[in-house]
């Protein structure tokens, strides 16, 4: 992305935002176009600013996932990312199933927010990585490793090849670049791949080919 990437945070605790905004600027590559507390003040902001990501709390007046459901309504392309204390798997896939690129507890620091939020701008998705084991785990059925592998087992090579790349973090776009493919040709073998392995998004498929990968890396 040319130029710095224009970042709003909305967050009903205000030295927690001002932090956040702060902290931004001062690493450089950002600029902070909006702030707000409330979920109307982050479909405002979406709507007149339109930043490159959108930075929400889940926890805050008029409810953060509501927001998200009805900014992206409006504004499919808008780019959201949670930061919240949050770590209730509902909360999560809800996140997840509206739309949202990235989903960070607030534990983290500065300048690896930074790198997540540049990422994300790229296209990418990011999910804090003890949430993404979690829910992994649930995924899971009482025989992880068959009942994973049973389920890749039924893609088909060319989906096989693109949840890979998905699984390596790359986003539709990135995907069907590196294959040579049509965007909304990869986007139809991944609502082929969600269906088969009986998942809600792209994350949860991607954490099923990570696992199954990293078995076979560790199998002696």
């Amino acid at each position: 992305m040319i130029g710095a990437i224009r970042i709003a945070v909305v967050d009903d605790h205000p030295l927690f935002r001002e932090g956040v905004s702060r902290s931004l600027s001062e690493i450089g590559g950002f600029e902070i176009v909006g702030e707000g507390a409330t979920a109307q003040d982050a479909e405002r902001i979406a709507s007149t600013v339109q930043p490159d990501i959108l930075l929400l709390d889940i926890s805050m007046p008029g409810g953060g996932l509501a927001a998200v459901a009805s900014i992206l309504a409006d504004h499919p392309a808008q780019k959201i990312v949670m930061l919240t204390v949050s770590e209730a798997n509902a909360d999560v896939t809800k996140a997840l199933n509206a739309g949202v690129q990235g989903y960070i507890l607030k534990g983290v620091g500065s300048r690896a927010l930074a790198d997540i939020l540049r990422n994300v701008a790229a296209g990418e998705s990011y999910l804090t990585p003890t949430l993404s084991a979690r829910l992994l785990s649930d995924l899971q059925s009482p025989q992880p490793a068959d009942g994973v592998a049973d389920r890749l087992r039924h893609l088909t090579e060319r989906q096989t090849e693109i949840l890979r790349l998905v699984a390596e973090g790359l986003s539709n776009k990135e995907v069907a670049l590196r294959l040579e493919l049509q965007e909304k040709t990869v986007k139809h073998h991944m609502t082929g791949v969600l269906s088969k392995l009986h998942v809600r998004n792209r994350t949860e498929a991607a954490l099923m080919m990570r696992e199954l990968r990293d078995r076979d890396r560790n199998r002696p």
